[in-house]
């Protein structure tokens, strides 16, 4: 493949990654929470780029992945799935979606369309809260099914026992998915964190800083788990 086929295969892959609205969000989601990180809670210019991508972010949000979580909690479950691990993941997609569909008003109340600034900013409240137990939830089934998944690869293992595993198709796929859940589970994790920090649930440890930072970083783990898979090469 030649320098110039290998750039326009590259730019591509860019292309098709900025085409997606939830890639978009989370490069927004990483401006708003560095900004946080640098205003710490202050007025200036960091702190009005914050708010003002923050509101940005809901308008990008409308309807869309409202809509995928709530049909993410009418759909059927994989076949094995233990049903506490049913339960938090159905728990999570509710408490998302209401935490979504909260977030809608609070645009509406910030833009000014809505007049109870009041309410808003209750329900505002209220959503952080779903988004936490969400998070918490996540959390949650993201232990379970690296439990399962640990137990899974253990077995294979051992019925690979006198070859080699790595060559494996089923174990490789396996260990990749494990990675993958581990990764998520590290986002959810500090995402509570996060929350807890909107939530001014403890001021003096997490501060604004601390959030933003926070929030940045699982902006970023958000942006590299939405990355294109690359083609693989053709050997000639």
């Amino acid at each position: 493949m030649s320098t110039l086929d290998a750039t326009r295969a590259e730019l591509a892959l860019v292309v098709l990654y900025l085409n997606k609205a939830e890639a978009r969000d989370k490069i927004c989601r990483a401006i708003q929470y560095g900004s946080k990180f640098l205003s710490n809670g202050q007025p200036g210019t960091a702190q009005n780029v914050d708010k003002s991508t923050s509101l940005a972010r809901k308008v990008f949000r409308i309807f869309k992945v409202f809509v995928n979580d709530l049909h993410g909690l009418i759909s059927p479950v994989p076949q094995g799935t233990p049903l506490p691990l049913v339960l938090l993941g159905k728990s999570k997609n509710a408490l998302l979606s209401t935490f979504l569909f909260l977030d809608q008003i609070v645009w509406l109340g910030r833009s000014g369309i809505y007049k109870n600034k009041e309410r808003a900013e209750l329900l505002g409240r209220i959503s952080l809260f779903c988004w936490m137990g969400s998070s918490i939830c996540t959390t949650l089934v993201e232990v379970g099914e690296l439990g399962r998944l640990s137990a899974s690869i253990s077995k294979l293992e051992k019925e690979l026992k006198n070859t080699d595993k790595h060559e494996n198709e089923q174990y490789r796929a396996k260990l990749q998915k494990s990675n993958e859940r581990s990764l998520a589970l590290v986002k959810a994790g500090i995402d509570i964190v996060v929350a807890v920090g909107l939530l001014q649930l403890a001021p003096k440890k997490v501060t604004p800083r601390v959030t933003g930072a926070l929030g940045f970083t699982t902006s970023l783990i958000s942006c590299y788990q939405l990355l294109p898979s690359r083609p693989k090469s053709k050997i000639a």
